[in-house]
Formats: structure tokens, C-alpha cells, sequence
């Protein structure tokens, strides 16, 4: 069976019609084709357009590879925001299937199987301060937390505040990384950590 053979595509964390193109040795329409087969039948999941994942595999994803696919999803982009704040144990907030990450390029919304990955577009000059680790990008828990005051700020973002342990923040780190940031948002974080 053909579907046994794309199980060598269980090692990536996703594909492509060109790779069951590839391993089944098929033209890449019928490739398409045989992607479209294997979605309705429930054997692949769809991340996006021409992006699949083995359904057995997507049930099975670490916290991590669904970080992983995060940043995949929206290229550039950062965790960051109340998911990076739940990592670091800066929030009492734990989010199941909601992953939230910063992105340059628009605001947009994935669901896949019931996980929901959102992104929301910041401006060039706040589109720093995040580290790769575990080829996962994500924000320190200071810019996270900036972050997420400053979409609130807009009113493009809900906080619950008292879910908050702002001691467990840097606040020098705060200072530095709040300089760029405007009047509001200033003024919120700096009642907030009380700097």
C-alpha cells in the first residue's frame, strides 16, 4: 500500500506534495491528488495549503514540536505573549491547543485539528528580543510580557492580570527592552512592576 510507504515521511515534522511525490515516485499532480485522498480519509492532517502532517504523528506532537510548528506556520515569527509567559511559569494560565506567537507580517489564525495557533502582527521596531532554543523561536519572558501589554494597550488583547507573578521578571530587563515601546504602553508596564 502506498500509505505505507509515506510512513518515511513520519520522520520529518511535516511535508509536502512534492515529498509523497518523491517517496511514492509519482508525478506531482497525482501526488496532489493521492494528499487530497489521504486528508479525506483522516491519514494526513493539513497545517496549511501544501503542508501535511501523518495523522498519527499530529495526535502524538510534544508541547514542543506544536511550538515547533507555531513558528512554521508564520514565517517570521516568535512564541511570545500569554503561551511564552505559561512556559516560563510567569502565569498561573496553563493554554491547551491555543498557541500564541508574534509575527511580522499580518494577523491571522490557524486551526489544525482543534489547536489553535494565533499570530499577531507587531511592528518591525518591537520585533526583537526573542532567542532560538530547541529550534523553537520565543520571547524572553520580559518581552513576552511587553508584548503582551502592548496589544492590550491597543485593545487588541484580554489580560488577566491577577494570573500574573510580575516578580518572577527582570525589571532592569524590562526597563531596557520598554524604551522603544510608546507612552501607553510604557505607562502600563511601568504601574505594573512598579519601575
Amino acid at each position: 500500500m502506498k500509505y505505507e510507504n509515506l510512513q518515511k515521511l513520519g520522520k520529518r515534522l511535516y511535508f509536502t506534495a512534492d515529498d509523497v511525490s518523491r517517496v511514492l515516485g509519482i508525478k506531482i499532480q497525482s501526488a496532489r491528488v493521492q494528499c487530497t485522498r489521504y486528508l479525506k480519509q483522516g491519514l494526513f492532517v493539513r497545517l496549511k495549503k501544501n503542508f501535511y502532517v501523518l495523522d498519527p504523528k499530529w495526535k502524538n506532537f510534544s508541547k514542543e514540536d506544536m511550538l515547533r510548528i507555531s513558528n512554521f506556520l508564520q514565517v517570521p515569527s516568535y512564541i511570545s505573549f500569554m503561551t511564552a509567559l505559561s512556559l516560563y511559569e510567569v502565569t498561573t494560565q496553563v493554554q491547551r491547543n491555543f498557541l500564541e506567537s508574534a509575527s511580522l507580517k499580518r494577523s491571522i489564525r490557524f486551526e489544525v485539528e482543534g489547536t489553535v495557533f494565533n499570530f499577531f502582527k507587531i511592528k518591525k521596531e518591537y520585533y526583537f528580543d526573542f532567542v532560538k532554543k530547541d529550534d523553537i523561536f520565543i520571547a524572553t519572558k520580559e518581552k513576552a510580557f511587553i508584548d503582551m501589554v502592548y496589544l492590550y494597550s491597543l485593545g487588541r488583547y484580554k489580560i488577566d492580570f491577577d494570573s500574573l507573578d510580575i516578580s518572577k521578571l527582570n525589571k532592569a530587563k524590562v526597563k531596557k527592552i520598554l524604551t522603544v515601546f510608546p507612552p501607553k504602553t510604557k505607562s502600563i508596564v511601568r504601574r505594573l512592576c512598579r519601575i
